[in-house]
């Protein structure tokens, strides 16, 4: 029988899953509905459990495989991923361990006799590894609590990180019918949440839908204007000195340019990418954890296994191919649940390098038409006039009654215009040029440029050449780029970028449709009117508040590198901002600390006492 951190039943008051949320993991009270989740998965039944990102999905399953009896075995799609979160149930005195490449053959061997011993509580491993026949024959030999399935969306061939191995992990219900299991993901629309469902046959499963919200992001999204790495250069100085960030770019020159350019301008910036040697891309990230203030320029290589909690912005220098791969990688901001910013800066440009990705890749027609849909919908999230909040939630079929009045849209509403007149003369254009010239050709065309190749065409003398004179190019790109979002105009994805009409653009070129489009506002008033969010230190007026602040992460760094772990497994930073707003004098006010259970006071309590006193003596 497995040792349990908590080591007899709790009689009185607390139910035996509170007890051990207070006692080993250091918090008060459940958030809705981890309660319910775990008392279905105590009682032996499946779960399926959608919950944002930092929602405290982990401790759904963590808190059942200590109240059953065996081993509860994770699947995880990432080493990072099972390392971090075995890393810091060790830190609470959880008998947990990972099953992996990384481990040495002796060091494998220790793993599987702690097993057969009913050593451990929790065995995290890849799905590959799960689904080997010697390693199945093992589980058959030993007492099981229950199945945890992470990151299950990578399940869905439809997903934006689909994995094959997923798809065999439905021989899970076949082979050991009496064990529970628990699918949970942060991130599925409708259509995944079926497939989810289907292929890990949970059909009986009680389904868990928390809200997609994440009011402690900011999003703010803007279309890009001049250099998007000054903008981005901006961002960072006005609202996030010396805070740990994630940059995501499109393409791999683009994320080792940008890292490159960004040291160079003074700040810390590791790139990340798939074409990397495996040891950088694992020292970076390696790097990335164990710092502070670090930010990793990647493209969507990096993310799924990081369970940093604080890092405190994201921002896209490129469009996400879909609002499903954008919240995800938001996600990643905030997970201690404070304030932190989405950013991003996108172009016309970034649409056509997607649909170009897309239309060359090696998926049937159904899935390109399903990215496309995808990638429209990331569109009409860009462009819309509505709080962004609101649009994203709507995307998840969750309903949010009032605008966020935090994100760029409710801070800033943007100025709207009646498009339809200039939108006429665009569609008409690109009808009597043969519908096969790129923007920059057609704004020039609109303009009434004298250009070499235009008079070679003989657009010189079509209706449409020269009656742009209204409008700068710039606000005819931005046009362009919003009536292709909209669906009015397509691109030609095997040629050169060409545009055509489609369908849906009829109505408004017979002046059945009017056209109300977003004006997007100066960039220096983008730049000027946004105010800096709000992250622990920036609060701390009072010196002493923010020496003491200064002494914890000293002290925790210190804790951190001794155990060759990163400082967010010994405490994340909402615990060191509690322990500077209540200041706690003795190891009973300490325990009140969000974050300290029982195991991390014993090892960590005198340590803390004595830096707050130092500090209050100072």
């Amino acid at each position: 029988m497995s040792s349990r951190p908590v080591a007899a039943p709790v009689s009185r008051d607390p139910p035996p899953g509170l007890a051990i949320l207070r006692q080993v993991f250091g918090y008060d009270r459940f958030r809705p509905p981890q309660e319910e989740v775990i008392g279905t998965l105590a009682a032996g039944d499946d779960a399926l459990v959608l919950m944002p990102t930092g929602g405290g999905k982990s401790l759904c399953y963590q808190i059942p495989a200590l109240l059953r009896p065996g081993t509860a075995i994770v699947v995880s799609p990432l080493i990072s991923l099972m390392q971090d979160q075995v890393a810091a149930l060790v830190q609470a005195g959880v008998n947990a361990a990972f099953l992996n490449s990384t481990l040495a053959p002796a060091e494998a061997r220790e793993v599987l006799t702690r097993l057969h011993a009913g050593d451990l509580d929790l065995l995290y491993m890849a799905p590959e590894r799960l689904l080997q026949e010697a390693t199945l024959a093992r589980l058959d030999e030993v007492p099981l609590s229950l199945f945890a399935i992470d990151e299950a969306h990578c399940v869905s061939q439809w997903g934006h990180d689909f994995r094959p191995e997923y798809l065999a992990l439905s021989l899970l219900a076949e082979r050991f019918p009496g064990v529970p299991r628990i699918a949970l993901t942060a991130t599925a629309d409708t259509r995944t949440r079926r497939e989810i469902i289907e292929r890990l046959a949970l059909q009986g499963a009680r389904a868990f839908i928390s809200s997609f919200d994440r009011p402690n992001i900011r999003y703010l999204i803007h279309q890009a204007s001049g250099s998007p790495r000054n903008e981005l250069l901006r961002f960072i100085r006005e609202h996030h000195p010396g805070d740990a960030g994630i940059v995501y770019c499109l393409s791999r020159r683009r994320v080792e340019e940008t890292a490159a350019w960004l040291c160079a301008q003074g700040l810390e910036a590791l790139p990340y990418h798939a074409g990397l040697e495996a040891s950088e891309r694992e020292a970076n990230q390696r790097r990335f954890l164990a710092e502070e203030g670090l930010i990793v320029v990647a493209t969507i290589a990096f993310g799924m296994g990081i369970d940093k909690p604080n890092v405190r912005f994201v921002a896209h220098l490129n469009l996400p191919k879909s609002v499903e791969a954008y919240y995800q990688e938001t996600g990643r901001a905030g997970r201690d649940g404070l304030p932190a910013n989405a950013w991003m800066s996108y172009g016309l440009q970034d649409v056509i390098t997607l649909r170009q990705m897309m239309a060359g890749s090696e998926a049937d027609e159904t899935h390109k038409r399903a990215e496309h849909a995808r990638l429209e919908a990331m569109l009409g999230l860009c462009e819309t006039t509505r709080c962004r909040r609101q649009a994203l939630l709507d995307y998840f079929d969750e309903t949010l009654a009032q605008p966020c009045g935090h994100c760029d849209t409710c801070l800033w509403p943007p100025e709207t215009w009646d498009a339809t007149e200039a939108a006429q003369k665009a569609l008409s254009c690109i009808h009597r040029t043969g519908q096969r010239f790129g923007v920059n050709y057609l704004v020039d065309v609109l303009l009434g440029r004298e250009d070499e190749r235009i008079q070679r065409f003989g657009h010189d003398r079509i209706s449409t050449f020269g009656i742009g004179q209204s409008l700068s190019a710039e606000q005819w790109r931005t046009l362009f780029r919003q009536l292709i979002a909209v669906g009015l105009i397509g691109v030609d994805i095997d040629g050169h970028g060409g545009l055509h009409l489609t369908e849906a653009c009829r109505p408004v070129l017979r002046g059945e449709r009017t056209l109300q489009l977003r004006r997007a506002p100066p960039a220096r008033m983008r730049s000027a009117r946004r105010s800096r969010a709000p992250v622990p230190v920036d609060q701390l007026t009072d010196p002493a508040d923010r020496a003491l602040w200064e002494a914890l992460r000293a002290l925790r760094l210190t804790l951190a590198r001794a155990q060759e772990v990163p400082p967010y497994v010994v405490f994340h930073d909402a615990s060191l901002a509690a322990m500077v707003a209540e200041r706690p004098r003795t190891r009973e006010a300490l325990a009140g600390i969000p974050g300290l259970g029982a195991a991390k006071l014993a090892a960590y309590g005198e340590a803390l006492l004595e830096t707050i006193a130092a500090a209050d003596a100072a």
